[in-house]
């Protein structure tokens, strides 16, 4: 069967107008909602991947853009504002597919309010896409208690080259895996090479699309592992 056509809706919050894309599963068995960065918005690169790999596998992929990108604005709003947002936008997710789980999920910035919104939410899961663990050259300013507390199975996604954390810098480090490890519900799976957008240098033995397969088929194989709600 061939790939649906994304649909848009446009969402009134109490921090302004938001946007969900929806890339459609022909199939349907679980959504995953993927919120942006503070510096880009839906079009990056592995954001694109997933919502193009996923629908053919059955899962509807829902590409969300906070108020403040919607409105044009440069800046992302303060974490409390983030996180107004996706609460008041989660209804719209969750009615797209009436008893299908939900998994919450972002990169970088929106990975964050994933974490800090899921168990209030009910969301299944959480997908952190390059998560921010501590500011660059700051590894004494972590976050992973907010990823830890997310109090749902949880996948990081990180780049092996990523300033903003390291996969050996996170809890478990890389033997942590993408099915779990040492924490219970948390996994990790590295993406060689990358940096905090997951580009690799032209000169690295993984290529640029072999990075974004990593990426996609490892998130592929972790949401076939979530198992019934």
């Amino acid at each position: 069967m061939g790939r649906v056509t994304p649909e848009t809706r446009t969402v009134d919050t109490p921090a302004g107008d938001a946007r969900i894309t929806w890339h459609p599963a022909p199939r349907p068995r679980l959504v995953l909602a993927l919120g942006h960065g503070a510096g880009g918005g839906i079009e990056a690169r592995d954001l694109r991947a997933l919502a193009a790999a996923l629908p053919p596998l059955g899962v509807t992929v829902a590409l969300v853009e906070q108020p403040w990108r919607v409105a044009g604005k440069k800046v992302a709003p303060a974490p409390a504002t983030l996180d107004t947002g996706w609460r008041a936008l989660w209804p719209a997710l969750a009615e797209r597919e009436p008893g299908l789980g939900l998994v919450a999920g972002g990169r970088s910035a929106g990975a964050r309010v994933a974490c800090r919104t899921a168990r209030g939410l009910g969301a299944r899961a959480v997908l952190a896409l390059s998560f921010p663990l501590h500011p660059p050259g700051r590894p004494e300013k972590s976050r992973a208690a907010e990823l830890l507390g997310s109090g749902v199975p949880t996948l990081v996604v990180q780049g092996g080259n990523d300033p903003f954390g390291r996969p050996a810098e996170f809890p478990g480090g890389p033997a942590a895996g993408p099915g779990g490890g040492p924490v219970r519900g948390y996994g990790l799976l590295e993406v060689p090479y990358g940096d905090h957008s997951f580009a690799v240098p032209k000169r690295a033995p993984l290529g640029q699309d072999e990075a974004l397969e990593t990426i996609t088929e490892g998130v592929a194989a972790w949401l076939d592992g979530l198992g019934p709600a």
